[in-house]
């Protein structure tokens, strides 16, 4: 690709990025809201919210993993100029995942007493659970179908009006969750009944907008339902999972973590929320860099893809190193400024010096599981996931806990990230190899030189 074609693609994927950013960081901001309401209630409603958690999170695994098979069928569809296809599979996505939501909440309900016993929720939060999750699952289910909408917009290369509306929704809910809570004295309940308030301000806005677009469909008869479900399906389960494994990894590594006492741990969970903001870009660019890819890899426009990749990633380690030297220059700050217990700060200040190191690689690591994603190699994405914490990143740190205590699990942490994104890099070189059997063996990282449209032709 020549120089202007290159500047043209960096343009097209700052203009998809910046809305998201803004986007990720509101909803990141009403749910710091939500919490800081609640824990004024009292410790049993904050502890009902706390035991709620985890089955958001299953949720919340199910509507990206449809999110993403979602953005990978649509915008390959697109690429390959079956508009029709696209916006029939856009109609499928949203029925699939009202009915899919609206059974797992179903069985949550139905089983909550079990789920609280395997929780070890104590019978005084069981009150508040019953009452709290009625209006939460009636959220959770919201919640789910606006991310379905979401992702059709992505899919279509629209990424301004979702990253607006979760910017809009985001505002409607802290704005209400003081009205609801606290005038109207619904306590928990109330701030369920914002989200419900702001994601039905949010629904009534898109919807109409999908139907004007002609971006969904239920025009159903020339659509092989089954066979598409099950296309659906083959990227959103792996997906899903892949989804699930980062919680899973926090547990270990909380527990690993524990053994050097409470302060260890309250820094490391502060220092962990400063590292998910330095993350806002990469996270935006794992959302708006797969339409892309989707439709390119529909077009079979393989030199494109190499180039949009190796942009993205470029841009994200020069980003990260950049906010690594600033966390280096700002770490007692920073540390004193989030705890006043010095041995908190302590844990805090080691974590920036050292872990920010690495998250140039961790961004690499997030991305290649995207762009595996949107080439429709889930299982691959699965792979680089699951070897990444599994392989690269919990055995590291219980290994260097265990040489240098405290301060190994954080230099451990740091190794791991790095590990990750060599290895995920390596893993998406070769599924990218694997499309074209004439391809040069590596040369520098960032270089491979592809056109799998002659591949595709031969």
């Amino acid at each position: 690709m020549n120089r202007t074609e290159i500047i043209a693609l960096a343009r097209d994927i700052f203009k998809q990025t910046w809305p998201m950013v803004f986007g990720i960081l509101s909803l990141m901001s009403f749910q710091l809201a939500d919490s800081a309401f609640i824990s004024q209630l009292g410790v049993l409603p904050l502890a009902a919210q706390g035991f709620t958690m985890p089955l958001q999170m299953l949720v919340i695994g199910l509507q990206v993993g449809l999110g993403i098979a979602t953005t990978a069928v649509i915008s390959r569809m697109l690429g390959q100029k079956k508009d029709n296809r696209a916006r029939q599979i856009g109609g499928l996505v949203i029925i699939m995942g009202a009915v899919g939501v609206f059974v797992i909440a179903l069985i949550m309900w139905f089983m909550r007493q079990q789920i609280l016993t395997l929780l070890g929720a104590s019978a005084d939060v069981n009150p508040y659970i019953n009452q709290y999750w009625p209006t939460w699952l009636c959220s959770a289910w919201l919640g789910a179908m606006l991310y379905f909408t979401y992702s059709i917009c992505r899919s279509h290369g629209n990424n301004f009006l979702p990253g607006i509306l979760m910017m809009a929704t985001s505002i409607i809910n802290i704005a209400l969750d003081p009205i609801f809570i606290f005038y109207f004295d619904l306590g928990l309940q109330g701030a369920a009944i914002a989200t419900i308030c702001s994601f039905s301000i949010g629904m009534f806005i898109i919807l109409p907008k999908l139907v004007n677009k002609n971006w969904i469909s239920f025009d159903w008869a020339s659509l092989p339902v089954w066979k598409s479900i099950k296309e659906v399906n083959a990227i959103m389960t792996p997906a899903m999972m892949g989804q699930l494994l980062p919680p899973l990894a926090s547990v270990f590594v909380t527990k690993i973590v524990a053994v050097f006492g409470a302060a260890a741990v309250a820094g490391w969970a502060m220092a962990s929320r400063i590292e998910f903001f330095t993350l806002v870009v990469v996270l935006a660019l794992t959302m708006s860099l797969p339409p892309m890819v989707g439709r390119l890899y529909g077009a079979k426009d393989c030199t494109k893809i190499i180039s949009l990749v190796k942009i993205v990633v470029i841009f994200s380690l020069l980003l990260q190193a950049i906010l690594a030297a600033l966390l280096f220059v700002f770490a007692a700050p920073l540390a004193s400024f989030f705890s006043a217990d010095s041995q908190v700060q302590s844990v805090i200040y080691q974590y920036l010096l050292l872990v920010p190191i690495s998250l140039g690689s961790l961004g690499v690591c997030m991305l290649m599981v995207s762009v595996c994603n949107s080439l429709e190699m889930p299982m691959r994405a699965l792979l680089i996931s699951t070897l990444r914490l599994f392989l690269c990143y919990l055995p590291v740190v219980w290994i260097a806990s265990q040489l240098w205590l405290l301060e190994g699990v954080i230099i451990g942490a740091m190794l791991g990230n790095a590990l990750a994104g060599l290895m995920a890099w390596s893993l998406y070189y070769h599924a990218i190899k694997k499309m074209k059997p004439a391809v040069p063996e590596i040369e520098p990282v960032l270089k491979p030189n592809l056109d799998l449209k002659t591949s595709r032709g031969k």
